[in-house]
């Protein structure tokens, strides 16, 4: 049982990682009917600007400020910068393409995440760096399971940001506007809700929310590497489509369960058969329920 849970704490802190990271892919086809596959390496490059603003905040504030102001002053300058990154993605990338073939979209996409990816190799080599650590971990021990706080506080910050834009997507007029937007892409802008304006919101929502996700992993595992964004941004869109394209609850969902599973194989199976069982599962559930877990069956007869 010590040992179950053990893995338990690990998995929710490894689904929390795909569960925020996929609703960004999952808003964005909500609204668009486009996947952003740039979005993987927009948490790589979350990431590395939570890296920088990090690493000046200790160098000057360090001792000025306890180390939770600094944390949340990283938090949100960076939530900030990564959510205009996002509206660069949509203004530059997609925008123009809005009524182009949805694979010119993709691939679109995918260059603008080679791009981001040379121009870090570029600006800062190839050399991985270590995320500085904004807080200091403590190890608990309650009836032989171990923790730390940095693993409740990716879990709880995750969970907060995912019932936070619940609250945004149901209770707003922007998030209504979202909603009808994801129900009908082409009658609502003729009803006066401006596309230009709700589709550079949702991308940068999803930029904001994958920039707290990089700032958490490199709390959690302090390596950083240009290419880091890319195996877990697949994985992450793997998530949003057997959660139901355009529902952020099944996106929240199955992250946390391929979470589960690849934690979970690793404990009966040899790790390198974790990716080989955790897509077959996908796979199974996806040949029964291809719309995912949420989809809505309108959404599989439009522009895919």
């Amino acid at each position: 049982m010590d040992y179950f849970l053990q893995n338990l704490i690990n998995a929710l802190q490894w689904g929390s990682f795909y569960a925020v990271i996929s609703i960004g892919y999952s808003m964005v086809y909500g609204v668009l009917m486009v996947f952003n596959f740039a979005h993987g390496d927009i948490f790589m490059l979350g990431t590395y600007i939570g890296f920088a603003i990090a690493t000046l905040f200790i160098a000057v504030f360090s001792a000025l400020l306890p180390t939770w102001v600094i944390f949340a002053a990283v938090v949100i300058i960076t939530m900030f910068l990564a959510s205009w990154i996002g509206v660069f993605v949509e203004v530059v990338g997609y925008r123009p393409l809005r009524q182009a073939p949805r694979a010119s979209a993709a691939i679109t996409g995918l260059m603008i995440g080679i791009i981001f990816e040379t121009g870090i190799l570029i600006f800062l080599g190839a050399k991985r760096l270590s995320f500085p650590p904004l807080m200091e971990s403590h190890v608990y021990n309650i009836g032989g399971v171990y923790f730390t706080n940095i693993k409740v506080m990716v879990i709880v910050i995750s969970l907060i940001l995912m019932l936070a834009l619940h609250g945004l997507i149901q209770k707003t007029k922007w998030g209504m506007a979202m909603r009808a937007m994801s129900f009908d892409f082409l009658a609502v802008p003729l009803m006066g809700v401006s596309i230009n304006i709700i589709a550079p919101l949702t991308f940068a929502i999803g930029a904001g929310l994958a920039s707290v996700a990089g700032i958490l992993y490199g709390q959690a595992y302090p390596i950083l590497d240009p290419y880091m964004g890319v195996l877990i941004g697949w994985k992450a869109f793997v998530a949003a489509i057997l959660g139901g394209r355009g529902s952020i609850k099944g996106a929240a969902m199955a992250g946390y369960l391929l979470g589960f599973i690849e934690i979970f194989v690793a404990m009966v199976f040899p790790s390198t058969f974790r990716d080989l069982i955790a897509y077959s599962i996908i796979l199974l559930i996806l040949t029964y329920r291809p719309r995912g877990f949420f989809g809505m069956e309108y959404s599989t007869k439009l522009r895919l």
